[in-house]
């Protein structure tokens, strides 16, 4: 039996964790109600990164993102990697476990992005297989969060929320939501973010995501949006933010903010807003 730890987040806002903020969450945390952390920041065997956690653990519900595996590669998983995981949950036990819709591996080399993928069947059937071994051996589900796309693939058969969709169903998963790369990627594709929503399972989802974005301009001089994690969430995506609770009634929602992180109080800022927002349909 999967233990669906995502059910123990609760419907408020959550912060990226990052050792600067340490002392300034324990003593003010004000609407923030859990923290993410990413997996592959935890895997060593000991020292102040993992004292801090076991702390912060004690006091808030703590969701783990991984980066690292690589769920639509061609090639099997990292089983070592795989363990690691497992170590890092069973000592945390996570209120959340999530991963990228995306792959970073080939081979024996890794690639220090998170590449996209096309939507076929015979991706479906990869990425729901590789999602199953991963829950198989964590014990625990996942949640697979929707990625940013800068790009079609010729060879896709659906949609991405179809895609979504089906992986989730042939896997039992539960999906992550970040509505940043919802509009990053429908901006760049052109596409209606609302009917991308209105298309999603949000029955499936576990948790949302809001981030910041820079903006940039193609070889034609159409926008470009890059999915930085590097700014204030932009007022448009609170808009979809909005829309989505809407649609969905209140969900965890994470404040992202990886590069060029700022002071305690500007990211508290930020959980305020989100904090606002899940009043509002309280």
């Amino acid at each position: 039996m999967l233990d669906t730890g995502h059910n123990g987040l609760p419907n408020t806002p959550g912060v990226g964790y990052k050792a600067q903020h340490y002392s300034q969450i324990l003593e003010a945390a004000g609407p923030v109600g859990w923290l993410e952390v990413h997996a592959e920041n935890y895997m060593g065997g000991g020292g102040r990164p993992l004292a801090q956690l076991d702390h912060l653990a004690a006091r808030f519900p703590i969701s783990v993102h991984g980066v690292g595996l690589s769920i639509g590669g061609e090639g099997p998983l990292d089983l070592a990697h795989l363990d690691r995981l497992r170590v890092l949950c069973d000592r945390v036990k996570p209120a959340s476990f999530s991963e990228h819709l995306a792959w970073s591996s080939h081979d024996a080399a890794f690639l220090n992005d998170l590449l996209p993928l096309p939507y076929t069947k015979a991706t479906v059937a990869r990425v729901a297989d590789h999602i199953a071994q991963v829950q198989d051996h964590l014990g625990r589900q996942m949640l697979l969060e929707n990625p940013s796309s800068y790009l079609w693939f010729e060879e896709s058969e659906m949609s991405e929320t179809d895609f979504l969709t089906a992986v989730a169903a042939r896997s039992e998963c539960g999906l992550l939501l970040d509505v940043n790369n919802v509009f990053v990627s429908a901006v760049n594709l052109k596409l209606d973010p609302h009917a991308y929503i209105d298309a999603f399972p949000l029955d499936l989802v576990g948790e949302i995501h809001l981030g910041g974005h820079d903006e940039d301009e193609d070889e034609h001089g159409a926008p470009l949006l890059i999915d930085s994690h590097g700014a204030e969430v932009a007022d448009p995506v609170w808009t979809l933010y909005a829309y989505t609770l809407e649609r969905a009634g209140p969900r965890p929602t994470l404040i992202e903010w990886d590069t060029d992180v700022p002071d305690w109080p500007v990211l508290r800022a930020e959980a305020d807003r989100a904090s606002a927002a899940l009043t509002v349909l309280a």
